[in-house]
């Protein structure tokens, strides 16, 4: 792994607009139905979040980065929600995946327009719950006004953890920035527990029934708009 790391950071290094974009995509398609609840997106920041503190990347572009990524994702999908109405949510591709379509629809029951704010930590119904807020009926003015605030929280809470691991390898366990060590660290601890994290949660799906959530009475969605 070490040996695939090691071009990896020396190419960013080379081209760090790549890794912008990179972020960039990686928040964006997150928030596409269907493909981000599948796509690694918070991975992928996460990870390259660790070549902040050795200068390959600069905090600011990579947070503005993230930040674009998901507003725009999000955004569209909303549009497009709002545009098609209820329709889409049982139109391809979204029809094959009801339990996850019925898990969006459960957390407007149950926490209404902060269910788009909740949404955008929770992965893989973050995918879903935008389109599924247009589909609703969710006011344009309601859903940014949480949306907004929700992503200017999401965007440091997957950069940043990357910057203080790798600092603080570099400052307490005496790793010097050159030797790149403390970036192979961070990332393989966060593609192992990714791994990890995806192996729980399959087996406690499959153990639950895939865990699904049925919607509640249609009379509470009315407090989204």
């Amino acid at each position: 792994m070490t040996s695939f790391l090691d071009p990896l950071i020396a190419f960013v290094s080379a081209h760090p607009e790549l890794a912008y974009l990179t972020v960039f995509l990686a928040a964006l398609l997150e928030a596409v139905p269907v493909m981000g609840s599948v796509i690694p997106g918070s991975t992928i920041i996460l990870a390259l979040s660790g070549l902040i503190p050795g200068g390959e990347l600069r905090l600011e572009w990579v947070l503005a980065a993230a930040i674009a990524g998901a507003l725009l994702g999000d955004g569209s999908a909303f549009w497009i929600g709002h545009r098609a109405k209820r329709e889409i949510l049982s139109t391809w591709p979204l029809k094959n995946y009801p339990r996850l379509v019925a898990q969006s629809e459960a957390f407007f029951d149950r926490w209404g327009a902060l269910a788009v704010f909740f949404a955008r930590f929770v992965p893989p119904i973050r995918a879903f719950v935008p389109i599924t807020a247009g589909a609703l009926g969710m006011s344009p003015p309601r859903f940014f006004a949480v949306n907004i605030p929700a992503v200017l929280l999401w965007a440091p809470a997957h950069v940043l953890p990357g910057v203080l691991a790798v600092s603080a390898l570099h400052e307490y366990a005496g790793i010097p920035h050159h030797t790149g060590t403390g970036k192979h660290y961070w990332m393989l601890a966060v593609i192992g527990g990714t791994l990890i994290a995806a192996l729980a949660l399959w087996m406690i799906r499959r153990r639950h029934g895939e865990g699904a959530i049925e919607p509640a009475p249609k009379r509470i969605r009315k407090d989204v708009r």
